[in-house]
């Protein structure tokens, strides 16, 4: 599965970032193509994955940066 996979631009994820699903450490931030960022833990990335490919998301994995 093809995700596009951004250099970080954006600030690292802290651990003050939340999943917008569930309220635990954000892990994932996914930026939208009709604008907008959604933050995801790795759980809830992982069952919203697909779909946020076939919506054409840029993906940011900042779980190696978390402050």
């Amino acid at each position: 599965m093809d995700i596009a996979t951004a250099t970080t631009t954006s600030p690292a994820l802290t651990a003050a970032d939340r999943c917008d699903r569930c309220s635990a450490a954000a892990r994932v931030r996914a930026f939208l193509p009709a604008g907008g960022e959604l933050l995801f833990c790795q759980h809830h990335f992982n069952e919203h994955e697909a779909r946020l490919v076939d919506l054409g998301a840029t993906i940011e994995h900042d779980s190696d940066q978390l402050i």
